[in-house]
C-alpha cells in the first residue's frame, strides 16, 4: 500500500472514530440525567408504597407478551397445542419410567467390565426433612450399587441435630451397607456453612471413588441413571455424563413444570448458557490439578466446573434420557433466577474466566431477552477481511435489486464485494439492472459474472442444462477475492446492520466452519434458524422453529443465542475461502436441494463446528426465485436428491442429529416431545 493510501485510511478511521467519541458523549450525558431522573422517582414515598400494584400490572404485562410472542391466533393455537403434547408425554417421564421390578433385577445383576466406584456429592444445609429423605432414597434406590454419598452438613444450630439424626438412621439402612458392614454414606459436620462451592469441596474431601457425580440437597435421581452412566463409561470410554432433567413442583416428580432435552456436547450452547446443568458424573482425574468448585464463582460454580473440566475430557457423552428431577421450591434457582440474582454475575464471570483460558480477548458477554443467564456472547472481528457475497440470480430484477439494495444501505462492514452470478436470464428488466450495477455508484462494489459466457458450460450442442445451484455457486466463489465468502440468495432483504460482523466473528474461528443468520419469512415469521438432520417427511433435514413468531423464544431459549448446529441454510451462509476450498466447495451432484446440508456435514467431518446465530437477521422470500418442491418434475427431482442425500449420509443419519434430542418429534420442527416418551428409548 502506497503512503498516500495510508494516510488516506488514517484520516478515515480518525473521522470515524471522532464520530462515534462524539455520540459516546451524548448518550453518557443522557444516561446521566435519566439515572438522576430514575433515583428521584425510586425514592419517592408513592413510588414506594405502590409497589403491589405495579408487581400485579407487570405480571399482566408479562402474560400478555407470552401471548404476543406467539405471533398471532394461530400461534397461539400451535402453542397449546404444543402444551397438549408436552403434557401427554411427562406422563411417561416420571414414575412410569421406574424400572418394572424384572429390569431392576436385570440391571442390578448386571456385570461390565468396568465397576466404577462413583462417588455422590450432596452439600447439606438446613436441608427440610421431606427434601433430604427423597434425595437419599433415590440414591439407595440406585439399581447399580457401587455408590458412595458424600454428605458435607453447613447446616446452622438450629438445624443441624434435626439433619444429622436423619443421615445416621440412613446409614444403618441395609441399602446402605456392604457385605463386610462399611457404610456407603459418608457424613461430616462442618464447623461452619461455606455456601454451595466450600461445601461441595469438603464432599469431594470424603469422596473415595474414581467418578464424582453431583447432586443438590433437594433433588432426586431417576432409579437407572448410575447403571446408564456406567454402560456409558464402558461403551464409551466416557469421562463426563449428563442427562436430561425436569423440574417438579411440591413433593410429586410426576408434578412437572418444564422438561429439559439437551443436545449432545455443543461448546457454543455451553458458553452461551449451562445446558448441561445436572446430573454431572465425571472421573476424577479431570480435578488433577484443579479444583472442584470455585467460591469466587459461588452462585454459578457449576457452569465454572462444567467449562474447566469438559474442555479437559476426552469423551463427553449425553445419556439422551430423563434421568433428573430438580425440585422447584421458593428459594431454588429452578424456581427463579432472582432468588439468587448474584448467580447472574457469577455466571458472566466464569463464561469470561472460560473464554480467556481460550485465548479470546475484547469480548463482551450480556444477557438475552430469554433469561438473564443465557448470553450472547460478541467475539472481536479480527482486521477488516475482505468478504465476497455470491448471490445466483437468474431474472428476479425486483429480487435482486431489494437483496442489494439493502446490503449497501445497512451493512456497517465496509470491505465487501457482490459477486452476482448470472446464469439464464433473457428478461430486459435483469438485463437494465446489470448494466445499472455496471455503471452505477456500486459499479466498484458489485461484479456480474456471466455462468454461460462464451458458450461455457453448455452442452455439446450448445443447449443450456438442467439448472445446478452447486456448480452456480461454485463458479461465483471461483471470481471472488475475498478472504471469506457468503453465499446468499437473491430474494434475501439485510435487517441487521452488522450482520456480517455478527456471521465473520464466528467465522474467522479455527474450530467454526459455516455460520448461518436467522431467517424471517416478510411476515416475520422464523424461515431458518438452524437445521436438524432427519426433521421431515423425506428424513433429510429439516428448519427448526420454522414458521413459528419472530419474537419467539425457541425451545428453552434456543432462538436467543449462537449454537452449534449440524447445518446452516445456503440462503444466508458464510464460510472462510479456505475451508470451502478444503471441502471441494459445493457438491454438484446435488443440482439444487440439500447442496447446503451436505456441504455442512463436510466441514463436520473434517471436524469443525457449525454455527447458528439469531444475531445476524434477514429477510427470506422463499422459494420465489425458483418455485417449490411439491409438484411434477421438481418433486421428482427433490426425491432423487433426497435418496443420494441418505444413501451418502447413512452412517450419519442413523446416528441421528446430534444437537436434536432423540426425544424430540421428527415430524414437527417446534420441538414438541414423542408422545410415547421414555418407552420408546428403553432399548437404546
Amino acid at each position: 500500500m502506497s503512503e498516500l493510501d495510508y494516510k488516506s485510511a488514517y484520516e478515515k478511521e480518525k473521522l470515524k472514530s471522532a464520530e462515534l467519541a462524539g455520540r459516546i458523549a451524548e448518550l453518557e450525558d443522557k444516561n446521566q440525567e435519566l439515572e438522576f431522573k430514575l433515583n428521584r422517582i425510586k425514592n419517592n414515598p408513592i413510588w414506594k408504597a405502590s409497589t403491589p400494584a405495579r408487581n400485579t400490572m407487570h405480571w399482566v404485562i408479562r402474560q400478555r407478551d407470552r401471548i404476543r410472542n406467539q405471533g398471532s391466533l394461530r400461534g397461539v393455537i400451535a402453542k397449546i397445542k404444543y402444551k397438549q403434547i408436552e403434557k401427554k408425554a411427562m406422563t411417561h417421564y416420571g414414575t412410569e419410567s421406574f424400572p418394572s421390578e424384572e429390569t431392576r433385577k436385570e440391571q442390578e445383576e448386571a456385570v461390565f467390565e468396568k465397576m466404577p466406584l462413583i462417588s455422590i456429592l450432596v452439600p447439606l444445609y438446613n436441608t427440610p426433612e421431606k427434601f433430604l429423605r427423597d434425595m437419599i432414597e433415590s440414591v439407595l434406590a440406585q439399581t447399580y450399587g457401587n455408590w458412595q454419598l458424600c454428605l458435607a452438613d453447613g447446616s446452622d444450630e438450629a438445624h443441624i441435630s434435626e439433619v444429622s439424626r436423619i443421615v445416621e438412621e440412613y446409614q444403618k439402612d441395609a441399602k446402605a451397607l456392604l457385605l463386610d458392614g462399611k457404610c456407603k454414606i459418608a457424613y461430616k459436620k462442618l464447623a461452619k456453612n461455606e455456601g454451595i462451592a466450600g461445601n461441595t469441596n469438603h464432599c469431594l474431601e470424603l469422596a473415595e471413588g474414581e467418578y464424582i457425580g453431583l447432586f443438590d440437597h433437594d433433588d432426586i435421581l431417576h432409579p437407572e441413571v448410575l447403571y446408564w452412566y456406567v454402560k456409558a463409561i464402558n461403551e464409551e470410554n466416557a469421562d463426563y455424563i449428563y442427562c436430561d432433567e425436569t423440574t417438579f413442583k411440591g413433593d410429586d416428580i410426576n408434578k412437572m413444570i418444564t422438561m429439559h432435552f439437551k443436545p449432545d456436547y455443543a461448546i457454543d450452547n455451553l458458553r452461551a448458557n449451562n445446558y448441561i446443568c445436572h446430573f454431572s458424573v465425571f472421573k476424577r482425574t479431570l480435578l488433577d490439578g484443579t479444583e472442584l468448585f470455585r467460591t469466587k464463582f459461588d452462585g454459578s460454580q457449576d457452569h465454572d466446573m462444567i467449562l474447566r473440566l469438559t474442555d479437559r475430557a476426552e469423551h463427553i457423552v449425553h445419556i439422551p434420557k430423563l434421568l433428573y428431577y430438580w425440585r422447584s421450591h421458593a428459594a431454588s434457582v429452578a424456581s427463579d433466577i432472582s432468588a439468587k440474582p448474584y448467580a447472574i454475575e457469577a455466571a458472566k464471570g466464569a463464561v469470561a474466566d472460560h473464554l480467556r483460558r481460550h485465548g479470546y480477548d475484547h469480548f463482551k458477554i450480556t444477557s438475552t431477552r430469554a433469561f438473564e443467564t443465557i448470553f450472547k456472547i460478541t467475539y472481536e472481528v479480527q482486521g477488516s477481511p475482505k468478504v465476497s457475497i455470491v448471490i445466483p440470480n437468474c431474472e428476479h430484477a425486483e429480487d435482486l435489486k431489494r437483496c442489494i439494495t439493502s446490503i449497501y444501505e445497512k451493512s456497517v462492514y465496509d470491505n465487501y464485494e457482490i459477486i452476482v452470478v448470472e446464469n439464464g436470464s433473457t428478461g430486459s428488466e435483469i438485463k437494465g439492472y446489470y448494466e445499472e450495477l455496471r455503471t452505477g455508484n456500486l459499479k466498484d462494489v458489485v461484479k456480474v459474472v456471466d455462468y454461460y459466457e462464451n458458450g461455457q458450460h453448455l452442452t455439446a450442442d450448445g443447449k443450456k442444462p438442467p439448472f445446478n445451484y452447486s456448480a452456480v455457486v461454485n463458479y461465483g466463489v471461483s471470481k471472488s477475492d475475498g478472504e471469506y465468502i457468503v453465499l446468499l440468495n437473491n430474494d434475501t432483504q439485510v435487517i441487521t446492520v452488522n450482520w456480517i460482523e455478527e456471521l465473520l466473528m464466528y467465522a474467522q474461528r479455527q474450530d467454526v466452519g459455516a455460520v448461518g443468520a436467522k431467517l424471517y419469512f416478510p411476515d416475520r415469521k422464523i424461515q431458518h434458524a438452524g437445521v436438524v438432520l432427519k426433521l421431515g417427511a423425506h428424513r433429510t433435514a429439516g428448519h427448526s422453529h420454522y414458521g413459528q413468531a419472530g419474537m419467539n423464544l425457541g425451545y428453552m431459549g434456543r432462538l436467543c443465542y449462537a449454537q452449534d448446529v449440524s447445518a446452516v441454510t445456503g440462503a444466508c451462509l458464510m464460510v472462510s475461502r479456505a475451508k470451502y476450498d478444503e471441502v471441494g466447495g459445493f457438491a454438484e451432484d446435488f443440482q439444487v436441494s440439500l447442496n447446503d446440508v451436505d456441504f455442512c456435514l463436510k466441514l463436520r467431518e473434517k471436524g469443525y463446528l457449525n454455527v447458528f446465530t439469531p444475531f445476524a437477521e434477514l429477510y427470506h422470500y422463499e422459494s420465489l426465485s425458483r418455485g417449490l418442491d411439491l409438484e411434477g418434475e421438481n418433486a421428482k427431482r427433490y426425491e432423487a436428491e433426497s435418496e443420494h442425500f441418505r444413501t451418502k449420509w447413512k452412517k450419519v443419519l442413523d446416528k441421528g442429529d446430534p444437537y436434536y434430542n432423540p426425544n424430540f418429534s421428527l415430524d414437527r420442527s417446534d420441538y414438541s416431545l414423542n408422545v410415547e416418551g421414555y418407552s420408546s428409548l428403553r432399548t437404546q
